[in-house]
């Protein structure tokens, strides 16, 4: 790739130049804002403003919008510093789907931009270029995103118990490699991904299967542990076309795609449907709006990126098998065999491509909330035809993203909990998975804190008011005039509000 022909020296003295640009337009902007949030101790604990559970793209920009309204967070992630979310870890495609121009993260600073980031390295005609952005150069971009901005981040950190309780404070169990331990804040947001609340739908068929003969897309997986093997993948989504071209990339005898569909969806509705009305609208929708635009699009699928798809027809050995609905997965001997309508298939080793599910029960982290939480099965009942179990199991979010009680009142503190990955989709539309509008998400969630963070500490806040006696004027600013110059009323002059002298 031409950007990586430029020595080092000359990328770290653009990017030194890039960073000292954005410290000057953070200085203008008066980032970080200046605090305004009581420090708050209990039982002699000091009490997190805001714990973030989750350092992927969603968790960094949240975490930066709470400090632009001076509010203070820690992100906590259980992966290694730099291999937070998916990019360098379980992700298999070669770019990003998105386009190259999207700002993604970067809350509104040009200096923050990927774009920026590129250019500052590689130069203009690099940009000019580059069709879609390499995923590991994605992961790159956002580890300089947590140096530049200072995001306070705790890697090897992982969440085991998520607590709220009737006294305003969340309590979040930890485990790190050394040592259990807890601590308290004040709100809880979920960054915690695609998967975030819940994991991989697993179609049964497979619990058939020894477990070292099937995988699922987003399993963490050797690949090269399939070379000269038969590969049979369930789906056709990109994820299914990632995982069929690594698979013949790391030398698989062969791959067969199972595709339940007639044909491969050919349109993606997803990105039709963008627009800063859908992007800043979407909450106040009526609730038969919100779920006709979701299902609609859930129902006609987001087809595979060109790219994905050429790269996985390139090899000789990949067949794309249409209606080919799974029937029956069975072990004979040592192979695997899969019926569908259109006959058998044999294979070494499946791999379902069959996304993810909403289960709040399979987190154990999630189990003091997870009989509380409501969902929009509680709150919507679409016409007959329409029914969505996605749609359905999405939890029911308020105005900043905060969960709430299926039944009021059975479990205090639930609404200290704010859910932004991508199952806030319904309720708030695309802006807390995904890089289009993770920016705008970022700001609602942010502002949305803050403005509950005011009214719950109001006596407070006005009582500084009260307290407040920073003087504008010190009384030497002027001379009090004397009474020479001022003429003294004539008598004679003088008449009644009757218009008579009195």
């Amino acid at each position: 790739m031409e950007s990586t022909s430029l020595p080092f020296h000359t990328r770290a003295q653009g990017l030194a130049a890039l960073e000292s640009r954005l410290a000057q337009d953070l200085s203008y902007l008066g980032w970080p804002a200046k605090r305004w949030m009581p420090a708050l101790t209990h039982e002699g604990e000091p009490v997190l403003d805001v714990a973030i559970i989750g350092g992927g793209q969603a968790g960094l920009a949240a975490w930066v919008g709470l400090a632009q309204q001076g509010i203070r967070a820690v992100v906590l992630d259980r992966a290694p510093a730099g291999f937070e979310g998916p990019w360098a870890t379980t992700a298999r495609m070669e770019t990003l789907r998105s386009p190259k121009e999207l700002t993604g993260p970067a809350m509104g600073l040009p200096a923050l931009t990927f774009r920026a980031w590129f250019e500052a390295q590689f130069g203009e005609q690099a940009w000019a270029a580059l069709d879609k952005i390499p995923r590991l150069q994605w992961m790159d971009y956002l580890r300089w995103y947590r140096q530049a901005m200072g995001v306070d981040v705790r890697n090897d950190v992982e969440v085991t118990a998520i607590l709220p309780r009737a006294d305003g404070l969340v309590r979040l169990e930890l485990r790190t490699p050394e040592e259990h331990s807890s601590l308290l804040a004040r709100r809880v947001v979920l960054a915690t991904g695609r998967d975030g609340l819940g994991g991989a739908a697993i179609p049964g068929f497979v619990h058939r299967l020894p477990r070292e003969r099937w995988a699922h897309s987003s399993d963490a997986m050797d690949y090269a542990a399939l070379a000269g093997k038969r590969v049979v993948v369930v789906g056709a989504g990109s994820s299914s076309m990632d995982s069929a071209a690594t698979a013949m990339e790391m030398g698989a005898a062969s791959v067969d795609l199972l595709i339940r569909r007639d044909d491969l969806p050919r349109v993606n509705k997803g990105k039709g449907a963008g627009s800063p009305g859908l992007v800043h609208g979407h909450y106040d929708l009526p609730d038969e709006h919100k779920w006709r635009i979701r299902h609609y699009i859930n129902k006609l699928n987001v087809p595979p990126p060109r790219g994905s798809t050429q790269r996985v027809s390139s090899h000789a050995n990949v067949r794309f098998n249409f209606g080919c609905a799974i029937l029956d997965v069975a072990m004979r001997g040592d192979t695997l065999v899969i019926a569908t309508p259109k006959g058998r298939f044999e294979a070494d080793f499946l791999i379902v491509a069959t996304g993810f599910r909403i289960d709040w029960f399979s987190r154990p982290e999630f189990a003091a909330i997870a009989p509380h939480v409501r969902s929009w099965s509680q709150r919507f009942r679409p016409a007959p035809g329409d029914e969505d179990q996605e749609l359905n199991d999405s939890p029911d979010l308020g105005p900043a993203f905060e969960l709430q009680e299926k039944t009021p009142g059975e479990c205090p503190g639930l609404d200290r909990i704010h859910c932004f990955c991508y199952p806030a989709a319904l309720s708030h539309g695309t802006v807390s998975g995904d890089i289009p509008a993770i920016s705008e998400g970022a700001r609602r969630l942010s502002q949305g804190i803050a403005s509950l963070f005011y009214a719950q500490d109001f006596e407070l806040h006005f009582a500084n008011v009260l307290a407040y006696d920073e003087p504008e004027l010190l009384g030497d600013e002027w001379v009090p005039a004397g009474t020479e110059h001022i003429l003294q009323p004539d008598p004679t002059s003088l008449t009644t509000s009757s218009g008579t002298q009195p």
